[in-house]
């Protein structure tokens, strides 16, 4: 590079742990701090310059669909670049599919968040299928009567930590990946209305007969899938093949041609006949397959915080760089209030997603599963809508450079949107925030007790927890879910900001996130802001 080009250098090369002091204090504070030395190590791998380049290829040379062989077979097979599989064995290896199940430890859903919101910086469509093998892992495990190979052959490869991109029946495999089918044309979200039919066999299998107009990750090796059985909707396994070695029937129409998330397959597939087994009761699908959403959802907030991590750094290693009007940007004052808004919601949807994964280390029966059940829904909606916000607003920062595709920040940019959409749009989030406060009174306490660790720490947070008592005291109304669920997820936010951020962090969130006159915008921070505290804590470098 030329000595007065003034262009930053290249963004790699770097620590994506080591860089992120918010991430390491969460950790820490989370309960695993055993999994630090760990997570350096796989923050440097996703810092590297090869693995930035695997990314940028997976996207650029997309999955194809082989529909035949060459002598006219049908197949059905998805094509991916070496790139892709380069980046699967990578997230394998480090165990963001299963290590909770295989290794499990208090701690173990904080440290496997860190790991996978790093993974969410650099490449965001192989989370996929990692993500639906990690949520259905304990949904086969609940139910693994249903078929004696769930246990004896399934769980080992699904948990284990070689990646096996062979498309070959499960027993001639190393290891395996779960995928979801539930959406169909006709329903959308409101999967009660699937019209998938499933005719028991005399051998206790099942047979489905109909569509999915979203399936996920068609190249796993298995998926849960929901169909109309006798009694009602349920929950079914389907594997690509079938235990004598042929090809299940499940033919894929087409690949979806989506936005963003261009690495990954996503397809429409009819099924003919598919075998499959029962998972669970007729008629109690939903019931079954709602772990498996759960934490599909765990990941949506994690993944959207990395996502907003990546931007966020991405601005302020250009700002600290580049030279306008005399000055570094990072140095010009309005500059500054965007950097530092920025900053602060990146600080907030890191620490949001870490204390969630940790309520999802708690039993069942604790204060933090209760809380759960609230806040997953609540802070899937809020951190995932943040994304595009923020993700556009790093855009502008990087200018022209910021548009053009060798900055990464468009792939983000149309990435942003997925997770808001994915495993229920933000009005599902709201609705079953509001349904989850109706049916399970435990998890509004829980709500108000951890929110009162904050007590006194701020009056805009006291104000605005008061007022958040009085909205759920006054009953839900449907068109107010959207206020009450951000209410959820902004309170949450500043009160780990105000118990544990440096006070010019939580300071300015208060003022800014919950006070008057906010405009909703970026870089509208209170003139008496601590901007050079905020950047230098978020810095990357």
């Amino acid at each position: 590079m030329l000595p007065d080009s003034n262009q930053p250098p290249p963004f790699e090369g770097r620590n994506l742990y080591l860089t992120h002091r918010a991430l390491q204090e969460a950790v820490v504070r989370e309960g695993a701090a055993w999994a630090q030395q760990q997570l350096v190590a796989w923050g440097a791998t996703l810092g590297r310059a090869e693995t930035f380049e695997f990314a940028a290829r997976a996207n650029r040379y997309g999955p194809e669909l082989k529909t035949h062989d060459r002598f006219g077979n049908r197949i059905d097979e998805i094509a991916f670049d070496p790139a892709w599989h380069a980046l699967m064995a990578l997230a394998m290896k480090e165990g963001e599919h299963a290590v909770p199940w295989s290794q499990p430890q208090p701690g173990a859903q904080v440290a496997r968040a860190a790991a996978y919101l790093m993974h969410a910086e650099v490449e965001n469509g192989t989370q996929c299928p990692l993500t639906m093998t990690f949520a259905g892992i304990p949904v086969l495990r609940r139910h693994a009567g249903a078929l004696p190979s769930l246990a004896t052959t399934w769980l080992p490869r699904l948990l284990a930590r070689e990646y096996d991109a062979r498309s070959a029946p499960i027993g001639d495999k190393t290891s395996a990946l779960l995928g979801m089918g539930m959406t169909e044309r006709q329903g959308g979200s409101d999967v009660r209305t699937n019209t998938t039919r499933a005719v028991r066999e005399a051998d206790g299998t099942y047979r489905l007969t109909g569509h999915k107009w979203f399936f996920s990750a068609p190249m796993c090796d298995a998926h849960l899938v929901l169909a109309q059985a006798e009694r009602g909707l349920s929950c079914f396994f389907l594997p690509r093949f079938l235990d004598d070695g042929s090809r299940n029937a499940v033919r894929i129409q087409r690949l979806k041609d989506k936005l963003g998330n261009r690495s990954n397959a996503s397809c429409e597939v009819e099924f003919q006949s598919a075998t499959a087994w029962l998972l669970g009761d007729e008629g109690r699908g939903v019931a079954v397959i709602i772990e498996m959403v759960r934490h599909t959802r765990l990941d949506c907030a994690i993944g959207s915080a990395g996502l907003i991590r990546a931007a966020v750094a991405q601005a302020l290693h250009h700002a600290s760089h580049r030279r306008a009007f005399g000055q570094r940007l990072v140095e010009q004052p309005l500059m500054r209030n965007v950097l530092s808004d920025l900053a602060l919601e990146s600080e907030a949807a890191t620490a949001l997603a870490l204390r969630l994964a940790r309520a999802f280390d708690a039993g069942n029966d604790t204060a933090d599963a209760a809380l759960a059940r609230l806040a997953t829904p609540a802070l899937k909606f809020w951190i995932c809508k943040r994304a595009p916000a923020v993700v556009a607003e790093a855009m502008e920062v990087l200018g022209g450079n910021g548009y053009v595709e060798e900055s990464a920040l468009p792939r983000l940019y149309r990435e942003a949107p997925l997770n808001s959409i994915w495993e229920g749009s933000g009005n599902v989030m709201c609705l079953d925030v509001q349904r989850a406060a109706q049916r399970e009174p435990a998890a509004v306490d829980a709500l108000f007790a951890e929110l009162a660790h904050a007590r006194g720490g701020d009056a805009r947070l006291d104000h605005h927890v008061d007022a958040l008592k009085a909205m759920f005291a006054g009953g839900s109304s449907e068109t107010g879910a959207r206020a009450q669920a951000g209410g959820i997820a902004l309170a949450l936010a500043a009160a780990l900001l105000v118990r544990h951020a440096p006070p010019a962090v939580a300071d300015a969130f208060c003022a800014s996130r919950l006070g008057n006159g906010n405009l909703g915008v970026f870089g509208a921070l209170p003139t008496q802001v601590d901007h050079p505290a905020i950047i230098a804590r978020a810095q990357t470098s």
